[in-house]
Order: C-alpha cells, then sequence, then structure tokens
C-alpha cells in the first residue's frame, strides 16, 4: 500500500518547531517520547536522530503505515516500539509497555498523505474509488456503510457536527433519496450528490463542496474526535515533570477540542477571593504555545498540505498525590 511513498517526498509538519518544542523536555539520560499519529515516521525519525538515548513509542491505526514506518525507522529499530493501535489505547499501551510516564507526546492528527494519495482508500473526493475511509484496514464500519445505513437525522448531525455543513439536512435528504435508487458506493458518485445538494451560489466559492462531507464522514468512521477526547488527557496524565505534549490538529474541531483540555489543565481552581492560592487547585500544567501557532508562509508553499495546521503545547510544572 505505502511502496511508493518515498521519504524523499514526505515532508513533517512543523518539523522545527515541534523539535523545539520537544527539546527542554528530552534532556534526561533515557527520554521516553510517545507518538501518538505515528502516520509515516518523520517527526520520529527526526527526534530519534537528534537524541541518540531516545526511545520511541509509536502508535496508528493504520497497519499500512506501521509497517512502512518499522522500515523507515529500521536504523533505529533498538530505540522503538511501534504499535498498531488507537492511540485512546494510550494509557493502556503505556501500561503494558511497562512506561510509569513518558517525557514527550506528539499528536499529529488527520489523515496522511499516503490515504489521501492511494486512491483505494476512499478518502479523497478527487479520485473514483470505493467509498471506505478507514484508517484501520481491520474496523468493519465505512463511509459505505455510514452512507447506505444511517438515518437522515443521524447523517445530518455527522454533516453538521463533524463537517460543519451548514447544508447538512439538504445533503442528507439528497443521499437518503439517491440511496433508495441504488446504494452509493464509490467517491465520485458521492461527491456528485453531494454537488447537486449545495445550492449553486455556494458551490461558486469555497473549493469542492464535498470537502465537509467527506471530512465529517471520515471522522466517523474513524472516530477521530473521541479518540483524541480519550488520548489527550491520557497523555496529559502520563507526562513526567517538565515532560511536554504537542498537538498539531487540521480542522476547528480538532484543534477546539485541543484548546478545551490544555486550558482546563492550565487554570487554577482556586475558589474566588482566597488570599492565597489552594495548593491542591494550583495547575500541574502551563501553555508553551500562545494560542495557535500556524505554520510559515515558506512551510506552506513547501508542503501545501501543512497550510491548515494549527500547532498547540503544555508542559507539566507539577506533580502531587492529586494527579
Amino acid at each position: 500500500m505505502y511502496e511508493n511513498a518515498g521519504t524523499g517526498g514526505h515532508v513533517p509538519v512543523m518539523l522545527d518547531r515541534v523539535l523545539e518544542l520537544m527539546a527542554p523536555a528530552l534532556t534526561g539520560a533515557r527520554p521516553v517520547v510517545v507518538d501518538a499519529n505515528l502516520g509515516l515516521g518523520g517527526h520520529s525519525e527526526a527526534l530519534l536522530a537528534r537524541y541518540p538515548s531516545l526511545h520511541v513509542i509509536g502508535i496508528d491505526r493504520d497497519p499500512f503505515a506501521v509497517d512502512f514506518a518499522t522500515r523507515r525507522l529500521a536504523p533505529y529499530a533498538s530505540r522503538t516500539t511501534l504499535l498498531h493501535a488507537s492511540s485512546d489505547q494510550l494509557a493502556s499501551l503505556l501500561a503494558r509497555e511497562g512506561h510509569a510516564t513518558v517525557d514527550g507526546v506528539l499528536f499529529d492528527l488527520g489523515v496522511s498523505s499516503p490515504q489521501l494519495d492511494e486512491a483505494e482508500r476512499g478518502f479523497a473526493y478527487s479520485y473514483d474509488a470505493p467509498l471506505d475511509m478507514r484508517m484501520d484496514t481491520e474496523q468493519e464500519l465505512t463511509a459505505e456503510k455510514v452512507v447506505n445505513t444511517y438515518s437522515a437525522a443521524e447523517l445530518t448531525r455527522i454533516l453538521r457536527d463533524y463537517g460543519e455543513e451548514r447544508f447538512a439536512p439538504r445533503v442528507a435528504g439528497l443521499i437518503i433519496k439517491e440511496r433508495a435508487k441504488e446504494a452509493i458506493t464509490s467517491t465520485k458518485r458521492l461527491a456528485e450528490i453531494v454537488r447537486q445538494a449545495i445550492p449553486a451560489a455556494t458551490r461558486r466559492t469555497g473549493g469542492n463542496p464535498a470537502k465537509r462531507t467527506f471530512q465529517a464522514l471520515r471522522i466517523e468512521v474513524n472516530a477521530e474526535l473521541a479518540a483524541l477526547e480519550a488520548a489527550l488527557p491520557a497523555a496529559l496524565d502520563a507526562l513526567a515533570l517538565g515532560g511536554r505534549v504537542v498537538v498539531l490538529s487540521y480542522h476547528s474541531l480538532e484543534d477546539r477540542l485541543t484548546k478545551q483540555v490544555l486550558t482546563a489543565r492550565t487554570k487554577d481552581t482556586s475558589p474566588p477571593g482566597l488570599p492565597v492560592p489552594l495548593p491542591a487547585h494550583q495547575p500541574r500544567f502551563r501553555l508553551v504555545t500562545r494560542g495557535a501557532e500556524l505554520p510559515s508562509e515558506e512551510e506552506v508553499a513547501r508542503n501545501p498540505r501543512a497550510a491548515s495546521a494549527r500547532l498547540r503545547a503544555a508542559e507539566r510544572i507539577r506533580v502531587d498525590d492529586q494527579d
């Protein structure tokens, strides 16, 4: 599947900034970093090359990605543990591997370049392919099943909540109508149905009108937000003192959830009006980025898929019995 995904053309998003943010956490004798969305392994490769004593635990739900990254990171095989799993299993995976704490966790969210570029995966509306969209090709739920079996109300909710599609009821309604004639099994047919459902005036701006629907289906099929909702708190809990988490997100839903989790963990929760803050209510973490950082214009020119990236990071500043 990934045989043609040569590393020469793969540019890890905001790599220099990720390395810069992780650096203060990796000064110990044997630091450990979790790459919670391993993908092609570009970030992990750079970290392993820079830190000779670093051990990386790489997690990815896509078995093809794990296989590719295993080959790519072969020179560092003694310092890597690569696992076919979902990031929402992070806590149990660390327990199984015997790591009570780690020094860094990187989340590079969203769909990987090969998943978009391999037509048969069905992620992209620019190719005609089976409606699949599974990151983990071993799971049962596919986009075809969602499109052909979910109710109008369920489809509307997914398109509205995950795709932020303001014409969600119209799109869902036309999907229901068209699938009654014949099952919707290809990306091309679904993209055409969406195009027909979107008013002509709206279609003239904002790029391909199918973009939001395809994003919504991908998130539903892979339970992406639910995975992040479980994995990010688990990552924060696992950090050693001085450890850092770095999150790269690619749409507003991921970034909003990341912001909410990090903000909650970096707030003083002492009741207002107290003369002295209560130790038990002091934050265990601090933000190390101001808002969401964006890629530079130079990076976007070099790597157009970085254009939608948003980066946030936090550091553990306190460990006590309350954790």
